[in-house]
């Protein structure tokens, strides 16, 4: 019986996107040559080109931001100091005649605590407190922490970055009135007082309804809230309405020292400040 003949049939390929990717690669070591897909699914939405964000070199980690503050020298070379606001008095210019009103800040007890180091927390900062507080009014770890630096209890403690360790302070150091000179410019910061919950008229200064045409037990209310303001039926976020008043924190820079008084702790600076507690002078 004679044998059979064999018949091959040409049968097309898979599209190269639906076969393995060992079907391009050559094994051999003599040859090297790698076959890679001509095409690819374009995105609807690519990525755009930042003009903010054109430099490489921009990291994300807390080393890479203190480099570039003090690349940018935002910190400052020395620590501030913790005051209380006693009042308000007012100096006159014998030469001028002008009368400035000024806030007396009274520095208590300042004393550095502790420090804060790169090595130890990424960061230079010296910590200061303020006050006198009882010993048996303090937790134990926060006494043993005192104990161990050798600094009775403080009452504040706050602390202030600085740009490098020149500007940490030796521990137990005090600071003193004299630490800021006459015709300095500091920057002051704390929280006003909180005045609890108020109405629009007291927290926003509305002129509220009239007290006729058919008014009664409304007249400080603030009225509509949701008409006339494009939206139709719903009151848009940030619309100012009744609640809680004060008690945020208030910043004031550029503030000129006029008067230093070593012995009472007393810094006097230029303007008026908010009914404050506790002031950070910087």
């Amino acid at each position: 019986m004679p044998p059979k003949k064999t018949i091959f049939v040409a049968v097309p390929l898979a599209p190269s996107f639906l076969l393995p990717g060992s079907c391009f690669r050559n094994t051999t070591k003599s040859s090297t040559l790698i076959q890679k897909r001509s095409f690819g699914i374009r995105s609807i939405d690519p990525p755009r080109q930042n003009r903010y964000n054109v430099s490489a070199n921009l990291l994300s980690t807390p080393k890479a931001a203190y480099e570039r503050k003090i690349a940018a020298d935002t910190l400052p070379l020395r620590t501030g100091a913790l005051a209380i606001k006693r009042g308000m008095t007012a100096i006159y210019n014998s030469d001028t005649g002008e009368r400035i009103p000024c806030t007396i800040l009274q520095l208590e007890r300042n004393q550095v605590v502790h420090h804060r180091t790169m090595k130890d927390h990424g960061y230079y900062a010296v910590c200061i407190g303020a006050g006198a507080k009882d010993p048996k009014n303090v937790t134990k770890p926060q006494l043993g922490h005192f104990s161990v630096q050798g600094v009775p209890p403080k009452r504040h403690l706050q602390e202030f970055r600085v740009k490098d360790e020149k500007g940490l302070l030796a521990v137990g150091e005090r600071v003193q009135a004299s630490w800021f000179m006459v015709g300095q410019y500091v920057d002051t910061r704390a929280d006003c007082k909180g005045k609890g919950f108020q109405g629009v008229m007291k927290r926003w200064g509305f002129g509220g309804q009239p007290r006729t045409h058919g008014h009664s037990l409304s007249h400080r209310s603030l009225g509509s809230t949701g008409n006339g303001q494009g939206g139709g039926s719903r009151v848009y976020p940030g619309k100012k309405m009744p609640g809680r008043m004060g008690g945020q924190r208030v910043t004031v820079q550029n503030l000129k020292v006029l008067q230093v008084d070593d012995e009472k702790g007393i810094v006097l600076v230029n303007g008026k400040q908010k009914p404050i507690m506790r002031v950070l002078l910087r």
